[in-house]
């Protein structure tokens, strides 16, 4: 099991220089990826910058963390940009860029890009297929709904072959054909054991247990440590319980790892002052007892 650690919390942004001292530290205790979401309006909930801006500043600032976007929301993005800026964080980063996407959800944010909500699903396919498209060849075809090139050279060709890899988010039967139909993985939000076991189960009777396997099964899990308040209440049921202890977030994250998840993203709903001490509580106490 990889764990990684989410900046999504409030922070006290300024110069940024709190948030790359978090990533800085999350790579020194030993964790595998931070990742930050996609919000383009004050949600009141947590960090709401741009998570492509944002992990470029981290790329520079570590050397060897996974950087994860969770999710960006792909219809945002024209096809060509997204393949562009991903490509880019692709190269700058050494290859340590994990695209994870999804749909989106927010009515107020889709009306204000002027992109309509019930198209969001058929934009997220297409700009997938044409970034792909960008990333395998130079130069690109490609003839969708929303996006033609023809002879395109992507501007920043990524250096790991055939780009970053893709997880994609959702729970619904649109969102694991997608996963199956575009991804290296799949990224869900709270799962337990139980609805990891029912993916794994879904995605084999979609396409199959030699492609659904394949895939990487990856998810955000919340965790506030013992002894520290939370900020803001986790949405959704928190590892190791209302009251958690090390053995028993160890034991739901065996749990997860026995259902095939090999990567968890720990969202510590705590104020920025204490996200230090609660990374360093799960790397002391939880990690070790991972096996």
């Amino acid at each position: 099991m990889r764990l990684g650690i989410s900046l999504q919390p409030r922070w006290p942004l300024d110069d940024g220089a709190s948030v790359l001292r978090a990533a800085q530290h999350a790579e020194d205790l030993g964790f595998d990826h931070v990742a930050v979401g996609n919000r383009l309006l004050d949600s009141g909930f947590g960090l709401d910058t741009d998570p492509l801006v944002l992990l470029s500043a981290v790329a520079g600032a570590t050397t060897r963390l996974r950087l994860l976007t969770s999710v960006l929301v792909a219809p945002y993005y024209p096809a060509l940009v997204l393949a562009n800026q991903a490509a880019t964080l692709d190269v700058v980063s050494g290859g340590r860029f994990v695209l994870g996407v999804g749909t989106g959800w927010n009515p107020d944010e889709f009306h204000a890009v002027g992109v309509p909500i019930r198209e969001r699903g058929a934009r997220t396919d297409d700009h997938l297929a044409a970034a792909k498209a960008l990333w395998a060849r130079r130069p690109a075809d490609f003839d969708g709904p929303f996006t033609t090139l023809h002879a395109a050279h992507l501007g920043v060709p990524p250096i790991t072959v055939g780009g970053p890899p893709v997880w994609v988010g959702g729970h619904s039967d649109a969102a694991l054909r997608r996963a199956l139909r575009f991804g290296d993985g799949w990224y869900g939000t709270g799962a337990d054991a139980a609805e990891v076991t029912d993916v794994r189960r879904r995605l084999r009777d979609l396409a199959g247990a030699e492609i659904a396997d394949r895939l990487t099964l990856a998810s955000a899990a919340f965790l506030t440590p013992p002894g520290l308040p939370a900020a803001v209440p986790p949405p959704g049921r928190p590892l190791g319980g209302t009251t958690p202890t090390a053995a028993s977030v160890a034991d739901d994250l065996g749990r997860l790892a026995e259902a095939g998840l090999t990567a968890c993203t720990l969202w510590l709903p705590v104020a920025a002052e204490h996200v230090e001490k609660a990374m360093e509580w799960v790397a002391a106490e939880v990690a070790p007892r991972l096996t």
